[in-house]
């Protein structure tokens, strides 16, 4: 069969009999496109791990003294703030990055992700400026939370339409191992600085030190960002048409209804686990299990790191098994192990803790190596960054980013120490019900694009 010379921001193709055209993928390229991708989304969650890991202080430093709970629940509460605007983010940037590119709405994103995480670490403390302290958090994390709405979705959406079909499993699963990277990086220098600090000193000023290393990661990802070359299904996409595509938001929703409840129903089991596992779970063992606190971010950074090793392997196992098998069998895990993972940790043991937490995580993994080469499949390539993040962020802010604030609430309300379990398994039968609809992807093509085969 004749095949596309090369990846270019125009690639040149020859046509079959069938007048079907093929994409041949520059190894190379593909690799620094995924770096580029990850690099963002490591980002993102190093924000994401210092936030959940330094909640408690966070808490003390933002508002006023009182009930710990009730500090607790604020800072909670500032974390989801975020995660309202991210479908505007979504509904802006995405549309966007269907028109103009998505490496240029990429750069804008990681530009806004830095400043926002940044300015976090140069807000005064209630104790100097009162509640303008709370209110220039809120402030950080909108910004966040808006810029945010533009990077998963485009940067799962650069990594599927740049790699291979046979792989687009593996190259994706590596965006979710900037995850990890990125929240163990957060994480760990959380748990190296209360290990180093007295709480007077990380109360005082170490708490900003994480925040403020976002401004050279920040330079360090647009670089690498803007070096990057548009992908081939999108310079496809322009060379077929006589301008650039405008695709009315409408068509982005309306025209890709089903396509959409998909998503947001694989989104939702994905995002619930994924922040109760390591956004929500820290504080838990702390605040609610009165763990160590050391011993208990550990634990959960060991969990991790394991994730990470597997991450690659799970990736590659949805490419050669498909994506569906692998989603649900995730979702049957949690619908069955969440209550006795989570028995296990309230045990208190450090042992009884590690294989808790052990558990979700693996389980995690079914989901963190499959979705960022699922979800872009769900749509063509049209639309596919536009319905992609507004379906990924609408679910997100309802569902995901929400989860240490509604499961922090229910406990509070019912006493129950088990709605973190009872959470989960809800989200794990809605996911199942969304891999029931979709459709295998693997080793296929992404909707309305060519087929696309690794280069040699």
């Amino acid at each position: 069969m004749a095949t596309a010379t090369a990846v270019t921001p125009r690639p040149t193709t020859r046509r079959t009999a069938k007048a079907r055209s093929v994409t041949v993928t520059d190894p190379a390229l593909v690799r620094r496109a995924v770096k580029a991708a990850a690099l963002g989304n490591a980002m993102e969650w190093f924000d994401f791990g210092v936030y959940s890991y330094i909640a408690v202080t966070l808490g003390k430093v933002f508002f006023p003294s009182g009930n710990p709970t009730a500090q607790l629940l604020s800072t909670f509460g500032a974390f989801a703030a975020a995660f309202l605007v991210r479908p505007l983010g979504g509904m802006v940037f995405g549309p966007l990055g269907d028109r103009i590119g998505r490496q240029k709405v990429l750069a804008v994103t990681m530009i806004m992700m830095a400043a926002g995480t940044f300015a976090i670490g140069l807000i005064p403390s209630y104790s100097v400026i009162g509640v303008g302290a709370p209110l220039l958090l809120l402030a950080a994390r909108l910004v966040q939370g808006f810029s945010t709405g533009g990077e998963y979705a485009g940067a799962s959406t650069f990594i599927a339409e740049y790699a291979p079909d046979k792989k687009r499993g593996f190259f994706g699963s590596w965006l979710e191992f900037g995850t990890l990277a990125g929240y163990i990086g957060g994480a760990g220098l959380v748990t190296l600085m209360t290990a180093l600090l007295s709480s007077e000193d990380l109360l005082s000023w170490g708490w900003r030190i994480p925040f403020l290393i976002a401004g050279p990661m920040g330079i360090i990802g647009l670089y690498l960002r803007m070096r990057l070359e548009e992908t081939p299904a999108f310079a496809a996409q322009l060379e077929k048409a006589e301008a650039r595509p405008k695709v009315p938001l409408r068509d982005m929703v309306a025209g890709q209804w089903k396509a959409l409840l998909i998503c947001m129903g694989l989104v939702l089991v994905f995002n619930v686990t994924d922040y109760m596992l390591l956004s929500y779970m820290p504080s838990y063992l702390t605040s609610e299990l009165k763990y160590d606190e050391t011993h208990g971010l550990l634990v959960v950074l060991g969990v991790m790191a394991l994730m990470m090793i597997v991450q690659p392997f799970a990736g590659a196992l949805t490419d050669r098994i498909g994506r569906r098998p692998v989603i649900a069998a995730g979702c049957a895990g949690f619908l069955l192990l969440s209550v006795p993972a989570l028995l296990l940790i309230r045990q208190g043991s450090l042992l009884a803790v590690g294989l808790g937490m052990a558990a979700l995580g693996l389980l995690l993994v079914c989901f963190t190596a499959a979705m960022p080469a699922a979800l872009p499949a769900l749509f063509p390539t049209r639309v596919r960054y536009g319905s992609l993040s507004i379906g990924f962020n609408v679910s997100v802010s309802l569902f995901g980013g929400t989860t240490p604030l509604v499961v922090t609430a229910l406990i509070g309300a019912t006493g129950n120490m088990m709605m973190p379990a009872y959470y989960m398994m809800a989200a794990a039968v809605v996911g199942g019900f969304a891999v029931w609809r979709m459709s295998e992807s693997a080793g296929r093509p992404l909707p309305g694009s060519a087929p696309s085969v690794e280069g040699s």
